[in-house]
């Protein structure tokens, strides 16, 4: 057993960059398309559903786009630059992913919606880069 316990470490030990890359680029493309569906701004369902400003809107629209790109684009970047972009990325995440929770699903709160959704999947993967940065 612990010959093929190593067998199988050696070979993923080979491919472990590839395990967060994925996962950095699932949770950037997942915050794109989000962030692009609310386009052209100010994004008219978030204003009349949620009755917030169109300033607020937009910030909402692009601050999804944006914190995709830097998590996607951080991860290219190997110095201290990079791993501040990732966490920079991670941290608009949290707060994004709170928000949303509290304003646009406060009825999931600990419930199995929550954790049968999307979102805590995106929230679970700011916590990760935020904490992480680039030392995935």
């Amino acid at each position: 057993m612990q010959n093929l316990n190593t067998k199988v470490n050696n070979f993923f030990s080979n491919i472990d960059a590839l395990a967060s890359l994925f996962f950095r680029f699932g949770i950037g493309i997942a915050f794109i398309i989000h962030g692009l569906g609310k386009f052209p701004l100010p994004p008219q369902g978030l204003i009349e559903y949620f009755n917030l400003s169109p300033v607020l809107a937009s910030l909402v629209a692009l601050s999804e786009l944006v914190a995709g790109l830097i998590l996607i684009i951080g991860g290219f970047i190997k110095n201290p630059f990079g791993n501040l972009l990732t966490r920079l990325a991670g941290l608009m995440i949290v707060i994004m992913m709170i928000n949303i929770f509290a304003i646009a699903h406060p009825d999931w709160f600990i419930t199995t919606k929550l954790f049968t959704s999307e979102q805590i999947f995106l929230l679970i993967g700011g916590v990760y880069f935020l904490i992480k940065g680039n030392r995935t």
